[in-house]
C-alpha cells in the first residue's frame, strides 16, 4: 500500500511539473515584458524603484496581494488596509529570492513556482503544487537587529 501512495504521488508531481512548465511558457510568450529571476521565479516590473535592496534577513516593509493562476486571492494586506513587515528568512522561499531583487519604491507582479512556495503540501486554501502570484510593493527594510 506505502509504494502504491509513494508512486501515486511520484506521478501527481511530475504532471504538475510538466503543467507549470507549460504555464511559465505561455505566460512569457504572451508577454514580453516578464523577466525570469533565479530558481524558475518569474516577474513582471510594474514600478522599478531607486532604494536599495533588502538582504536575506532583512525585514521588509510591503503591501501585497496574493492570487492563484485561476486569479482566486487568498490573501492581501490591502484588504487589510495596512502595511505588513515580514522577515525574509521566514517567508516561502520563492519570495525571498524575489524580494531581494526589488529595490525600494519598487511595485511587481511575482510568479512563484511550487517548489519555492508549499510544495506538494500545499497551505490552508493553497493546494498542492500551486504557482502562486503576487503583487508587491516594497516601501522599506530594516536588519533584523533594528527589529
Amino acid at each position: 500500500m506505502n509504494t502504491y501512495i509513494q508512486n501515486v504521488r511520484e506521478k501527481a508531481a511530475l504532471e504538475a511539473e510538466a503543467a507549470e512548465k507549460q504555464y511559465f511558457a505561455e505566460l512569457v510568450k504572451s508577454n514580453d515584458s516578464i523577466k525570469e529571476l533565479s530558481d524558475g521565479i518569474y516577474y513582471k516590473v510594474i514600478t522599478m524603484g531607486e532604494g536599495e535592496k533588502p538582504g536575506e534577513t532583512d525585514v521588509v516593509t510591503v503591501h501585497y496581494r496574493g492570487t492563484l493562476t485561476d486569479g482566486t486571492q487568498f490573501d492581501s494586506s490591502y484588504d487589510r488596509g495596512q502595511t505588513i513587515d515580514f522577515p525574509l528568512n521566514r517567508v516561502i522561499r520563492g519570495w525571498g529570492i524575489a524580494l531581494q531583487q526589488m529595490p525600494i519604491g519598487s511595485k511587481w507582479v511575482i510568479y512563484i513556482p511550487s517548489k519555492l512556495a508549499y510544495g506538494t503540501q500545499g497551505n490552508g486554501p493553497i493546494g498542492p503544487n500551486e504557482i502562486l502570484i503576487f503583487e508587491v510593493e516594497m516601501f522599506d527594510f530594516k536588519s533584523a537587529d533594528e527589529v
